[in-house]
């Protein structure tokens, strides 16, 4: 079984808990303006890996990613487009013990049955899901990703109704998403899920705009600045302000 791989970050400290072994996947469907990664969106590209090619490096790292109660996470991307490749990885992972978290917009889900069958039996090897939240509003959303969020949502809901472990993740860009009606709109949606471990405000940042250039595209947010320290608690105040946590 082989997936298509952008790269692998091999002591990643900010995708799940611990040191993670990161796999970034390659194809995405949403065109966040915000993207720090544009060049993962090309579906069908990227370097085709197997799952015994990736567990072989994997497990040179394991003392250090045991040591620190960490595990793989697979990113991107969006991972959810390739569900068989990630069913496999997952199952060689809990053979040997490891913890398992996908790095998902939720941009792929589907009410279809065949997607929601092999869904089903990727969660039996995930125990965490770091859910991207971008916005709550349903035009800005589609103005920001190109896309509208009504499936991203029932995703998340599908996630609480199953309890499934979620960190929420949502980046904070100053003008498009920390309007004070949306991030309490937002905050008041996350306050419904059962499932909620953690969440992340991640502040915007500009490191991806290289990226944009070396594909030859314009990056849309090139006047924005990153929000003050002040905006970011602020965030955090009120998407957390409803919510009860997982134990």
């Amino acid at each position: 079984m082989n997936g298509n791989i952008h790269s692998i970050e091999t002591f990643g400290t900010v995708d799940g808990p611990g040191i993670r072994y990161v796999v970034f996947t390659q194809g995405c469907l949403l065109r966040c303006q915000f993207c720090h990664n544009a060049d993962t969106w090309e579906i069908g590209a990227g370097k085709s890996m197997s799952v015994s090619d990736i567990m072989d490096d994997l497990k040179t790292y394991l003392p250090f990613i045991e040591s620190s109660g960490g595990g793989i996470t697979v990113s991107g991307g969006e991972p959810l487009l390739q569900i068989p490749f990630l069913i496999e990885l997952f199952k060689e992972c809990k053979k040997l013990g490891i913890h398992t978290a996908i790095d998902s917009s939720g941009g792929c889900y589907s009410p279809n049955a065949h997607f929601q069958e092999q869904l089903a039996e990727l969660l039996q090897y995930t125990d965490l899901i770091l859910l991207d939240l971008k916005h709550i509003n349903r035009k800005k959303h589609i103005n920001l990703t190109g896309m509208p969020n009504d499936h991203i949502l029932e995703f998340a809901r599908f996630l609480s109704e199953r309890m499934v472990p979620i960190w929420i993740r949502h980046v904070l860009v100053p003008g498009i998403t920390d309007d004070q009606d949306d991030l309490q709109s937002l905050g008041k949606f996350i306050g419904t899920l059962e499932n909620i471990k953690k969440i992340d405000v991640l502040p915007y940042h500009k490191l991806g705009v290289y990226k944009w250039e070396a594909l030859g595209l314009e990056y849309p947010l090139k006047d924005i600045e990153p929000p003050s320290e002040d905006s970011v608690e602020n965030a955090i105040n009120l998407l957390t302000a409803e919510v009860s946590y997982m134990d």
